[in-house]
């Protein structure tokens, strides 16, 4: 029931607008809190003190002890930054409960479908909005003519969830983990998932999407990982003809509106670009400013909005939301205490998947490998946006965690 329930949220976070507003937020986290206070019953009746995941969840939980500090007189905005701590605690109890129930492959298997699942229903939600959406709300009242993608009101934040499920199909497919007989269901669902990434237009997303097949094709040339070639030239030639199909069917797709808008990725980086100071190249010079003036502790998690005003030199019609970088964001909400915490979480999570890959076979392996490219893709996308802090994106991006790193049981 408990593992039922965690599969179910997924599914109900992605549906209003993938969970961005505070109050669905809200909903999110008691829903979770609710979650673990049953598992916590179970876990008292059944008498079971398995806690797996610690060294993944540890820093999770660190972070969050972080951000309550600062809302002692340390961040600029003390409610955000409560609130960020909050949806940072459900999100590594969400990861702790799956550490704890998802303990055998054929829970992998659920978790992975409800995964592909969500982004395949979230693509052709929005390629039929896209083509037949004539008038502000198509089934969900907020969604406007040509805004954003999908269910969501930001096309950017739509791709980090087809990237992930994209990089977790691909790899899947890729190692060889699954019958023959079943790759070509991988592939229909990924159809969708490919689609619906490019039309979304997102430039970032294409660019995670070509990060992670130069990660796939590192993982196919570096490792025993795939097993559907064995000779160095039959890699090789895999690795150009997947490459050069992925790039000149995300052109053809994208047709003029994506090369278009990859002309225009210039003004983002230039100085001028507009009088309001909202280009990237501005919210890094703000952001790294501010940093300079808060390096220990920064200026509060989730209080970034209002810190990076008096840094930011513009016309003040247009005040910069977030840092369009998570890692920028990390380093001056949190200081440089924040993101030594951000490295040891990378560190830890990057050392328990080098391990399970060297030791795993099969499906699991293949599920390994998909997790570190779904990864690798929104790892990418983030140094140019702020996906994350979308909570669906953010509940996948932990589940992907989970799936490389957690140590599974043979019993059905």
């Amino acid at each position: 029931m408990i593992f039922g329930a965690l599969v179910g949220l997924i599914a109900i976070t992605a549906v209003p607008y993938g969970t961005v507003e505070a109050w669905w937020k809200a909903a999110f986290i008691c829903a979770v809190f609710v979650i673990c206070i049953v598992a916590i019953i179970e876990t008292l009746v059944s008498r079971a003190n398995r806690i797996a995941g610690g060294p993944v969840f540890l820093p999770m939980l660190t972070l969050t002890a972080l951000a309550y500090l600062q809302t002692f007189s340390i961040s600029a905005d003390p409610f955000q930054t409560r609130f960020f701590a909050l949806q940072l605690l459900a999100l590594t109890a969400f990861l702790a409960l799956l550490y704890r129930y998802a303990i055998t492959e054929r829970r992998l298997r659920v978790l992975v479908y409800m995964v592909l699942g969500v982004a395949v229903a979230s693509a052709i939600f929005g390629i039929l909005r896209q083509t037949t959406q004539h008038e502000t709300g198509f089934i969900l009242p907020l969604l406007k003519q040509n805004q954003g993608y999908g269910q969501f009101i930001n096309k950017n934040h739509f791709a980090y969830l087809m990237e992930m499920a994209f990089g977790l199909g691909l790899g899947i497919i890729l190692s060889g983990g699954i019958k023959r007989d079943r790759v070509m269901i991988y592939i229909a669902l990924l159809f969708p998932i490919w689609t619906g990434l490019v039309l979304s237009n997102s430039r970032g997303g294409v660019l995670a999407m070509l990060a992670q097949i130069v990660v796939a094709a590192l993982l196919l040339l570096s490792f025993q990982t795939f097993s559907v070639a064995r000779s160095v030239a039959l890699k090789a030639l895999l690795i150009v003809i997947l490459a050069g199909g992925v790039l000149a069917g995300t052109f053809w797709v994208g047709g003029d509106r994506l090369a278009t808008n990859f002309e225009a990725a210039t003004s983002e980086f230039d100085r001028d670009a507009t009088s309001a100071g909202a280009s990237r190249n501005e919210i890094w010079r703000a952001s790294l400013k501010m940093f300079a003036a808060h390096p220990i502790l920064g200026v509060g998690l989730g209080g970034y909005w209002i810190g990076i005003t008096a840094h930011h030199e513009a016309s003040g019609l247009m005040t910069p939301q977030e840092a369009h970088n998570d890692y920028l964001e990390l380093l001056s909400s949190a200081g440089l205490i924040g993101f030594a915490i951000g490295i040891w979480f990378v560190i830890a999570v990057v050392r328990i998947i080098r391990k399970n890959l060297s030791a795993d076979t099969g499906f699991t392996r293949a599920v390994r490998v998909g997790a570190v490219l779904g990864l690798t893709g929104a790892a990418a996308h983030s140094l140019v946006d702020f996906g994350l802090h979308i909570m669906i994106n953010a509940v996948v991006f932990v589940t992907l965690i989970m799936l490389g790193t957690q140590i599974t049981q043979n019993q059905s």
